[in-house]
């Protein structure tokens, strides 16, 4: 089936207030004026700080641009100091959220369980989990890429809701850790690879039809230079974009890399 393709931009720690009022008022007139001529072949969802979500929500109103959450707890609610929960996210505008990033991995010790029962808490309180997988250079270099992307993902089908409708609604981002803010990116051929992987696990865990609906995208150093190559692999479904996605001409120019298939 012909899946719906995404861009995401993680703005990570970046973004004041005035930063966001500019970014995404351009991002939005570019994103409406390429959806009234047609020429929107993705869809985009921004994920500013938490800081700046309200200030972002008010500029994106009535625009097809979505909000998303950079993280998000696995509690509900109560004393977790620096913690948010998906019902806030949810009420500051968003329909999805990242979760698993490589930096929270690396930086802040974040295991695959831990990630996978935040991506249960997206799925009840209403949001979209963008749940994010990859290796490190020395697991590619020792040949472990596909082991490490299978670990990664079965804690995240071990907990999967039963209902289909939550299963099929789920987006995965494939992002070498060695291609994160380093200028490197894996080739297209590589990274067809790992999609094409990722594919055929959700397809024989949770079916054809299922799997075939599941938004995978890539992250890792995407630039307008390279982003038509990587969306033209068959198995890539847009890209998580980071460092590029502070800039609108930049981010706007990623979208309209992705092929037209109308």
């Amino acid at each position: 089936m012909q899946r719906r393709a995404a861009v995401v931009g993680n703005w990570k720690m970046n973004g004041t207030i005035a930063f966001t009022q500019a970014l995404t008022s351009a991002v939005c007139a570019g994103v409406t004026e390429r959806d009234h001529n047609h020429t929107l072949a993705c869809d985009v969802i921004l994920c500013p700080p938490f800081t700046s979500l309200s200030t972002a929500q008010h500029h994106l109103a009535g625009s097809p641009v979505r909000l998303g959450g950079q993280n998000i707890s696995e509690a509900i609610g109560g004393p977790f100091t620096g913690e948010i929960s998906g019902s806030l996210l949810r009420d500051a505008g968003c329909s999805h959220v990242i979760l698993g990033h490589s930096e929270r991995r690396t930086l802040l010790g974040e295991q695959d369980a831990l990630v996978a029962r935040k991506m249960v808490a997206a799925f009840r309180d209403g949001l979209i989990p963008i749940v994010c997988l990859g290796e490190t250079l020395a697991e590619r270099t020792a040949e472990q890429t596909l082991a490490v992307i299978q670990t990664q993902l079965t804690a995240l089908l071990a907990l999967l809701p039963t209902a289909e409708e939550q299963r099929a609604h789920w987006v995965l981002a494939y992002e070498p850790v060695w291609a994160i803010g380093t200028g490197r990116h894996a080739t297209p051929d590589q990274v067809q690879e790992v999609h094409g992987f990722i594919r055929k696990q959700l397809t024989d865990r949770l079916g054809t039809t299922i799997a075939s609906s599941i938004q995978i995208l890539y992250g890792g150093s995407v630039t307008p230079d390279n982003a038509a190559a990587l969306f033209a692999q068959p198995d890539v479904d847009g890209g998580l974009i980071g460092g590029a996605s502070l800039k609108a001409e930049t981010f706007l120019a990623i979208i309209d890399a992705y092929p037209k298939n109308f």
